[in-house]
């Protein structure tokens, strides 16, 4: 990226400002950056538990499928899901506070004596499959927010900060010339000047 600037002093102290504001921006956006990594891989890790939990809940009750065909898929609803949301690291993440059941009543003595651990199994079920998600969505925001601040820690490292650096070198050097030079000016008109008046005096 192409700093822009002019060779005079007030270019020179806005890309000073910039350079200071980058550089103590730095550890901010490394350490978050390190936090979101820790944080995608506990979303990570929690995501596979609740996989791991649900394919062993799944293959508990394997003895039930050919009953579920009488089982009334209206006994039980996701009525509702309740969210709460958390910052982590600066990232507004969703995460679930409470799922919301709707349970149709039936009869105890006319309904299958597996109906009331075929309703706490599909709660289970719908629990850790909503848990999985949600986390597997966490996972994929936070790894977003990383992967944007590892973007700007590599701007700010790599193009950025050496860019700004390497331009305020540049008017520091013009300026430094300029000065030089207008001293190196100002030397030899003082020696003209001295020189005729040298002149005047002789001829007089």
């Amino acid at each position: 990226m192409a700093i822009k600037f002019q060779y005079n002093k007030t270019s020179l102290n806005d890309l000073d400002k910039q350079l200071k504001m980058r550089r103590n921006a730095l550890p901010t956006l490394k350490s978050k950056e390190s936090a979101l990594r820790a944080e995608v891989q506990k979303a990570k890790e929690a995501a596979l538990d609740y996989e791991q939990r649900l394919a062993s809940l799944t293959a508990q009750y394997d003895y039930m499928t050919a009953l579920w065909g009488e089982f009334d898929p209206d006994l039980l609803k996701i009525k509702d899901v309740e969210l709460e949301v958390s910052k982590i690291a600066g990232v507004r993440i969703p995460a679930i506070k409470e799922v919301v059941f709707e349970e149709k009543p039936y009869d105890l003595f006319s309904s299958p004596a597996w109906y009331a651990d075929g309703v706490a199994l599909l709660r289970n079920l719908s629990e850790l499959s909503l848990q999985y998600e949600f986390f597997r969505h966490k996972m994929r925001l936070l790894d977003y927010a990383r992967r944007k601040t590892t973007q700007k820690v590599n701007l700010y490292e790599k193009v950025q900060i050496p860019g700004y650096q390497d331009a305020i070198r540049k008017i520091k050097r013009f300026l430094e010339d300029e000065e030089n030079l207008s001293k190196s000016s100002q030397k030899i008109v003082k020696s003209r000047q001295a020189q005729a008046e040298k002149r005047k005096e002789v001829a007089v």
